[in-house]
């Protein structure tokens, strides 16, 4: 389904009127796959074809054809709900750590005070406990219940920083679309793979650069969008090329000097002129963020983190001063404190464990980038043989433009109808020949 999403969004992209290699260039799906979706989304979704004279194919959609195409299809559908679902119960889950930290809190500092309670009214005495004691752990109690009631104020969980002498940059103001609870997930877990669409993004760069050279290219403009390119006899041979070459069919020409370049002629007939695209030199794979939370909503876990945890080594004490068999809220809370001790280190763990392991990630990354971009030195000074490659790729770079006037034959035209046009067309062009003869 994701394939035939991404050709959905070509086929968009590209106008609704489009060839193979149209959309192999503009998504970077295989050649067959492309073929495949589109004859799939031709039947599905009400397209029609346009066979040229050279018998090449072009696809001809409705702009509404998405529309169509989810109304006929229910797995379109269900799968459209379901995405709505998912991101619903994905969203409550992250509340849900921000939350728990929250409540985490409540149950322990409660817990904590009432116990605390318990031992003032046990070992002190009446007067003491009726009225210095009593007012002291009221007033310990009502400014407890205050914090925890505004604890916004220094939290604030639609926008930390929205306080005046708070001034944010851009990047902290788009990171700011979290809440504070959403900031408590980030810092924990951080916010997905930067590079989930890595292998996407590269043979879209790859595909893109072999149509802005109109089909006709040599191995080093293709490295600096690849990863590891193999042995040094590999590269030599230029191994490294084959995936490409099966995945666009192309074809490798041996220069007079004995150079290899390779040229996509699938790549090189297109719906209508189109103009070079703009790709970057190499590919850039993303640095992990440690989290997408502004300082002071990051801080603010920190100290959240370190206050659930401190409270929970102190209510760990209090339990062991005090007999077994506690009743009610505080036999409980004893019950389950192993689960919020558990809790509160992990809270802290979690965070500082990843944050060493995305310093080693994303030195690899960094020096993966650094592979890639020195792969481009080779293009912008060119040895002597590189130059002859070069020119030799240019001898198989062209474009093949169908134009209406280059159709033979469409689904959406009666057959007899096309026929009698051609054949008015041929006696047009035929006449002025006949005439001077």
């Amino acid at each position: 389904m994701a394939t035939q999403t991404a050709v959905m969004e070509a086929v968009t992209a590209l106008n609704y009127r489009v060839t193979i290699g149209d959309v192999a260039a503009k998504s970077g799906l295989e050649l067959n796959t492309v073929q495949r979706e589109l004859a799939t989304l031709a039947a599905e979704a009400g397209g029609h074809l346009q066979v040229a004279e050279s018998g090449e194919v072009v696809y001809q959609f409705p702009t509404n054809f998405e529309a169509i195409l989810r109304n006929r299809s229910w797995r379109l559908q269900m799968q459209a709900r379901l995405q709505k679902l998912w991101q619903i119960i994905f969203y409550l889950i992250r509340l849900s750590f921000g939350i728990a930290l929250v409540v985490s809190i409540i149950i322990i500092f409660t817990a904590i005070i009432i116990l605390v309670l318990a031992q003032q009214s046990q070992e002190g005495e009446e007067r003491e406990r009726r009225s210095g004691g009593d007012l002291f752990a009221l007033w310990q109690l009502q400014r407890y219940t205050y914090l925890l009631a505004d604890w916004s104020l220094f939290f604030d969980p639609i926008d930390y920083d929205r306080r005046p002498h708070k001034r944010r940059s851009q990047a902290q103001a788009e990171a700011g679309k979290l809440n504070f609870l959403e900031a408590v997930y980030s810092f924990l877990f951080g916010d997905g793979n930067p590079n989930a669409d890595l292998e996407e993004r590269r043979w879209q760069m790859i595909a893109t650069t072999i149509s802005n050279h109109k089909g006709g290219v040599v191995a080093e403009q293709i490295a600096p969008y690849l990863d590891d390119l193999g042995s040094p006899s590999d590269q030599e041979y230029e191994t490294y090329m084959l995936p490409v070459l099966a995945r666009f069919d192309g074809r490798p020409q041996v220069s007079p000097e004995g150079g290899l370049v390779y040229h996509f002629p699938s790549l090189q007939v297109r719906a209508k002129q189109a103009r070079s695209q703009r790709v970057s030199d190499y590919l850039r794979e993303h640095r992990w963020p440690f989290t997408q939370a502004t300082p002071g909503q990051a801080m603010g876990v920190i100290i959240l983190a370190a206050v659930n945890l401190g409270g929970a080594l102190i209510l760990g004490g209090l339990l062991q001063t005090n007999p077994a068999d506690l009743q009610g809220f505080v036999g409980f809370v004893q019950s389950i404190y192993w689960l919020l001790l558990g809790y509160g280190v992990g809270v802290v763990v979690v965070p500082l464990v990843r944050y060493f392991w995305l310093q080693l990630r994303n030195r690899r990354v960094e020096a993966r980038n650094w592979q890639r971009s020195q792969r481009t030195l080779a293009l912008r000074s060119p040895s002597p043989a590189l130059e002859r490659k070069l020119r030799y790729a240019q001898q198989f770079a062209t474009e093949v433009v169908i134009s209406d006037r280059d159709i033979i034959y469409a689904t959406d035209r009666d057959l007899l109808e096309q026929e009698a046009e051609r054949l008015e067309i041929e006696a047009k062009t035929n006449s002025p020949a006949d005439t001077d003869s």
